[in-house]
């Protein structure tokens, strides 16, 4: 009994400290929005300067997220979770100081790039290492949760601090308390391997296709990599990572340049998205392990929820094409339904990929996901979906290619094979 209550207590503090990491992590991406119009009317810069600290970060995020896999792996997650601390705290810290471009773009694109690539891989594989079968989805859509609070809460903390007449540089400085405070405390609740402590994951280990539960095995990234499975999950999420940023970055400018919208109304839909996340993720984790007990192997039934996201973003998408020139029940709906794909996709995948290769070195297989998925989705996303608004004078062109990459994302999801064949 003692020990069943410790598994349940590392379990949760390992929950908790992937919850801190994720909060950090969007913490990062969703103040930036509103702190980049400051700092380029204070500086004296163009948008594109400032913007190209972001595009730094997430190129720098993609790199290291590879190589915090790896330490995962061998060391756990406490090491990963300090690095990540004090880079963190550093990142905003030092941008609120600087004054001269590279200067900038050496704190916030590379410290703060380096603080975010150790946070996304570990929080996710972290989770899946103590919970598997019918168990990841529910406590990684806990985790997850982290996300949308971030984008509320710390948009709230930046709104609090510009409207006290506090400048960009202090509200820097606010953000670099909580960030180090936060990671701090991920530090102090995570955890190793459950076997690290004679301990075994929470659920059961993913059983085959044939039923069959399989022994974990020891896969190295040549071994991996040389099977389909890790090849059809990156496309997978690739593709939907250049639709979902692509809508990301472009969802408030079609509001407002194509429907007429105020900039405020505009800005109240979107932060519905992040509203409904706290709840949605819980729920959808709920429902995909639903999902894998009903069907009575994970492997098959992580592979349904990644059908299923991808549909429910292009769902998402035609009730944006849907809305009008005011703001109707229609907009709120596809917010909504964008929350829902939020909820499902990015932890889907890891879970489906945990499920075909086992736990132990999934944080260097998943890792180097990471780093191609990441290196291009976001960055591609984006840039096409600006360069239709240029080519075409307005943003529904966005839309229908977002609508399209949703789509390739189903099909290469449903082309997800069932079971691989383990190394020698």
């Amino acid at each position: 009994m003692e020990l069943s209550n410790k598994s349940k207590r590392y379990g949760l503090m390992v929950v908790g400290a992937s919850w801190l990491a994720v909060f950090c992590l969007f913490g990062y991406r969703a103040t930036f929005a509103m702190l980049k119009e400051p700092m380029a009317a204070e500086l004296g810069w163009t948008q594109a300067e400032v913007t190209l600290g972001y595009s730094l970060m997430m190129t720098v995020y993609a790199i290291v997220a590879f190589f915090a896999g790896m330490i995962l792996d061998k060391w756990g997650t406490k090491p990963v979770y300090a690095i990540a601390a004090i880079f963190g705290g550093l990142g905003f810290y030092l941008t609120s100081l600087i004054s001269i471009h590279w200067a900038y773009l050496f704190t916030f694109g590379v410290l703060a790039g380096i603080a975010t690539g150790m946070l996304w891989v570990t929080s996710t594989v972290s989770v899946r290492k103590w919970y598997v079968g019918k168990t990841y989805g529910t406590m990684w859509g806990i985790a997850f949760a982290g996300a949308p609070m971030a984008q509320w809460l710390l948009a709230e903390v930046v709104k609090a601090s510009t409207s006290n007449n506090y400048t960009w540089r202090a509200t820097m400085v606010i953000l670099a308390v909580i960030i180090f405070a936060l990671l701090v405390l991920a530090v102090i609740l995570a955890k190793r391997n459950p076997e690290h402590y004679g301990l075994k994951p929470h659920g059961e280990l993913p059983a085959s296709a044939a039923g069959n539960v399989p022994v974990e095995k020891d896969w190295t990234v040549k071994d991996a990599y040389s099977k389909y499975p890790i090849w059809g999950a990156i496309l997978m999420f690739l593709t939907s990572m250049m639709a979902e940023f692509l809508i990301w970055t472009q969802v408030v400018s079609f509001w407002v340049k194509d429907k007429g919208w105020s900039d405020a109304s505009a800005i109240n839909v979107y932060k519905t998205i992040g509203i409904i996340g706290i709840f949605s993720m819980p729920l959808l984790g709920i429902f995909g392990d639903k999902i894998v007990e009903k069907v009575k192997n994970e492997v098959k039934g992580r592979k349904i929820m990644l059908i299923i996201g991808p549909l429910v973003g292009l769902i998402a998408c035609l009730f944006l094409l849907a809305c009008e020139s005011k703001v109707t029940f229609v907009a709120y709906l596809a917010a909504a339904i964008f929350a829902i794909y939020w909820a499902i996709v990015p932890g889907g995948v890891v879970g489906y990929t945990g499920s075909i290769y086992g736990r132990k070195t999934l944080g260097k297989i998943w890792g180097l996901a990471t780093l191609i998925v990441m290196g291009i989705g976001p960055f591609l996303g984006s840039f096409i979906g600006g360069w239709l608004k240029d080519l075409s004078g307005s943003y529904t062109y966005s839309i229908y290619y977002a609508i399209g990459s949703f789509v390739l994302s189903a099909i290469l999801a449903v082309s997800l094979p069932m079971t691989v064949k383990p190394p020698k």
